[in-house]
């Protein structure tokens, strides 16, 4: 049995209207200036109180904690409004892969639970993922314990599973944790960053990444 290993934001949903847009009210209700747009989709992927403390890193714990707290308010009040989308083509392809009987599917994601839960319920996903691992339960990528809790939640070895994500932190993660790394082409991060972290394929499509499951990770 084989394990897929899935980000979340860029790789299947298309967030970034959402994470903008919340960054933007967050840094406004606490009077500072907004990070450009390209600070925030690099740290799209770690969880919010270092992401923060990236993005705003002149200011105090106390601070960082209030934008977190706002960034948290804003986000829910968007996604209500209107649930981030799937990428074309992501959601046949859980479902194909999720019929396989050699495979297995789990998520590793820097979102919350009640994220997560919302994305899935939202797009019709459910029973698609052994387990979903999340960043109210972890350190922030890239420390590998989100890949090795879903290894243990599924029953599958480091050398039998792949990471699947948009961003170095993705790759950096599956690598410490010692299974392959596929990067995504149309996420959040360049190509040649995925490369550089050591991405073991780099795929340009739903169909492409399909390809490479079926290949066995090679």
């Amino acid at each position: 049995m084989k394990l897929a290993i899935f980000d979340v934001d860029g790789t299947i949903s298309d967030s970034q209207a959402h994470i903008l847009a919340a960054m933007t009210e967050a840094f406004g209700t606490l009077g500072l200036p907004l990070p450009p747009r390209g600070d925030v989709l690099s740290i799209v992927g770690l969880s919010l109180p270092v992401a923060m403390a990236e993005l705003a890193p002149a200011t105090d714990a106390a601070t960082q904690a209030a934008l977190v707290a706002a960034y948290k308010s804003s986000y829910f009040t968007t996604r209500a409004a209107a649930p981030a989308p799937l990428y074309p083509g992501a959601k046949e392809c859980l479902l194909r892969l999720a019929g396989r009987e050699d495979l297995l599917l789990a998520i590793a994601t820097g979102k919350s639970r009640r994220g997560v839960n919302a994305l899935i319920a939202h797009h019709g996903l459910e029973g698609l993922f052994t387990s979903a691992q999340v960043a109210d339960d972890h350190p922030s990528k890239p420390h590998p314990a989100m890949v090795l809790a879903a290894l243990r939640v599924a029953g599958v070895e480091a050398k039998d599973a792949v990471m699947i994500g948009d961003t170095t932190f993705d790759i950096e993660m599956g690598r410490a944790a010692g299974v392959a790394t596929i990067g995504v082409s149309w996420g959040y991060h360049p190509v040649s960053d995925l490369e550089q972290a050591g991405a073991g394929r780099i795929v340009e499509s739903f169909s492409e990444l399909e390809r490479a499951l079926q290949e066995g990770f090679a």
